[in-house]
């Protein structure tokens, strides 16, 4: 008998998702930027994560037993980059021309900010990229010390700027 229930919530849960999808596509979807021009357009965007101290040692130390956390963060954002739209529902698929990752360490905060920038030619909008990398630079921080300690915060992930596109540009006035 759990077996049919557990048969029937698999299948309830399915049809959620079929009807949510559909749903999507009567009430909105992916924007039409065909009719837009090709401009140089490029966002950075940044996401922090507090440590604490036994991580932080373990950090800035090079002790880590998983490697060297910093250098698989930055691949992690940028292939997080180049996979946003897989990610992202209606986000496009764009090509993207450079990233750029920077880590900042706050010693006495026991914390690293990632600044993800990013550029491309195109019709829309890079800022779902950055934001998207730096998030996931973050995340993966922390997947490689948690071991020191599951207390780590991933907090602070925003937009910082964007250049390039009808709206223009923007910078966060903080």
């Amino acid at each position: 008998m759990a077996k049919s229930r557990s048969a029937f919530s698999v299948q309830r849960s399915e049809q959620h998702a079929a009807h949510s999808t559909r749903h999507a596509a009567r009430n909105g979807g992916m924007v039409d930027v065909s009719a837009k021009n090709i401009t140089l357009r490029t966002a950075k965007a940044s996401s922090s994560i507090v440590l604490g101290d036994e991580a932080f040692q373990t950090l800035t130390e090079g002790t880590c037993i998983k490697g060297d956390v910093l250098a698989t963060g930055k691949v992690a954002a940028i292939m997080a980059v180049k996979s946003t739209p897989a990610i992202i529902p209606m986000c496009h698929p764009i090509p993207i021309e450079a990233v750029d990752v920077e880590f900042k360490l706050n010693e006495p905060e026991k914390s690293v900010t990632t600044i993800v920038t990013v550029k491309s030619s195109g019709k829309t909008g890079v800022e779902m990229e950055a934001l998207v990398g730096a998030s996931a630079a973050s995340l993966t921080i922390y997947d490689m010390l948690k071991y020191k300690g599951r207390d780590m915060v991933v907090t602070e992930t925003k937009l910082l700027e964007k250049t390039g596109g009808k709206s223009g540009s923007y910078k966060r006035p903080d």
